[in-house]
């Protein structure tokens, strides 16, 4: 996509207006290195779409590609990290005023456990023993259903496979419902009154589960923009 304009409003919309080039940039934002990784944050990018965008954002400057052992890593350039506040704003712009409004082909079990692991609030888990959420979708597909996120020694683990632990917590959702909480859009108590949720351990309705696994960056303006809010605090 050229505009064939010098303006640098332009020049820079070429790059970051491609398809799945935010999200990948994104991806690299939250921390990941490995090309697997981004690809977990992107799941319905093609490898090979995502080995062009790459190659673009290295070419351009955004990206620097890394020897790492046997494999590579991919990091941002002093370029790159300028772009945190524009892909952070853009974040809480939707947030606040697009919500979840959300189609059915828009949930991921897949991406949203992704997104749980790396944010989840590691210091917030008991330290002196292994925690294993067992999280169960009733309306994901038979892949992508079942769950274990492993936190232990100040690191999360997430598995698709029972990776044979003793389980702490069992979460069974839908994917609406976990991705609502998640996203600020709802919260636990109404998801379990409506019988969407239902949480096993972890305290009366899970109290103790939603501070270790806390909520999307986001989540904090969804909350304030949501409808009931905006009528408390008029």
């Amino acid at each position: 996509m050229d505009y064939m304009q010098f303006c640098t409003v332009a020049r820079g919309a070429e790059v970051l207006g491609e398809l799945w080039t935010p999200l990948v940039v994104r991806e690299l934002l939250c921390g990941s290195c490995r090309f697997n990784d981004i690809h977990r944050g992107v799941p319905r990018m093609s490898a090979t779409l995502l080995t062009q965008r790459l190659r673009k954002l290295e070419a351009i400057g955004v990206v620097e590609r890394r020897r790492a052992g046997k494999s590579w890593e991919y990091h941002l350039t002093t370029a790159g990290e300028e772009l945190r506040p524009i892909v952070v704003g853009i974040g809480h712009w939707g947030a606040r005023w697009i919500g979840s409004r959300l189609r059915r082909e828009q949930l991921d079990a897949g991406f949203l456990m992704w997104d749980i692991r790396r944010f989840a609030r590691i210091d917030e888990f008991p330290s002196s023993q292994r925690t294993v959420v067992h999280f169960r979708f009733r309306d994901a597909p038979a892949a992508e259903r079942l769950w274990w996120l492993v936190v232990e020694d100040g690191a999360a683990d997430l598995c698709r496979d029972d990776p044979g632990h003793d389980v702490t917590v069992i979460v069974e959702s839908t994917v609406r419902s976990l991705t609502d909480i998640w996203t600020g859009d709802s919260d636990p108590g109404q998801e379990i009154r409506a019988g969407l949720l239902d949480v096993q351990g972890a305290g009366r309705q899970g109290q103790s589960l939603w501070r270790w696994l806390g909520r999307s960056m986001f989540a904090p303006t969804r909350i304030a923009a949501r409808p009931e809010a905006k009528l408390r605090d008029a």
